[in-house]
């Protein structure tokens, strides 16, 4: 996994990750935009909660003491084209984008965040916990890469 962090201050975040998976792009993206199933690869993500046909909600905890809450909306899905766009409200606002590539016999994803904090815990602490919320955001999406690889692996075996 590599991954880029881009720090704008004023709670505002721009998260680059790339995650190489040994799955089709089509298993890959399946499991993307099943965000119920979240919760059996990605400890972090603690629960979902289906809110309407485009629009789900996740409660995510990693190492630090608090939760946010997230509404995800799906603004795009394109199989054919392996892009994934939410628009993110809540704890964070903004836009999460996925874009899948063939890469060997498996599937790199770039994942975009451009999000801004807007829990007041985050908000008030960005002047001087911003590394440690990026060291965060990094160890939360290295536990991801890790799950949906072994997910992927439980699908595939």
């Amino acid at each position: 996994m590599t991954s880029a962090h881009t720090g704008r201050g004023g709670g505002r975040y721009r998260f680059r990750d790339t995650w190489m998976l040994p799955a089709s792009p089509k298993a890959v993206f399946d499991a993307v935009v099943d965000l119920a199933a979240y919760p059996l690869w990605w400890r972090d993500v603690r629960s979902v909660s289906q809110v309407d046909e485009d629009t789900a909600e996740l409660v995510c905890r990693s190492r630090l003491p608090y939760e946010l809450t997230l509404r995800m909306h799906r603004d795009q899905q394109d199989e054919g084209a392996g892009r994934v766009r939410v628009l993110l409200s809540g704890d964070l606002e903004g836009t999460l984008d996925g874009e899948l590539s063939p890469d060997g016999d498996g599937t790199r994803l770039e994942i975009t965040q451009e999000v801004e904090a807007r829990k007041p815990l985050l908000r008030k602490l960005d002047r001087i916990a911003r590394p440690v919320f990026r060291i965060n955001h990094a160890l939360m999406m290295r536990r991801g890469q890790h799950g949906l690889r072994g997910y992927l692996g439980a699908l595939a075996g």
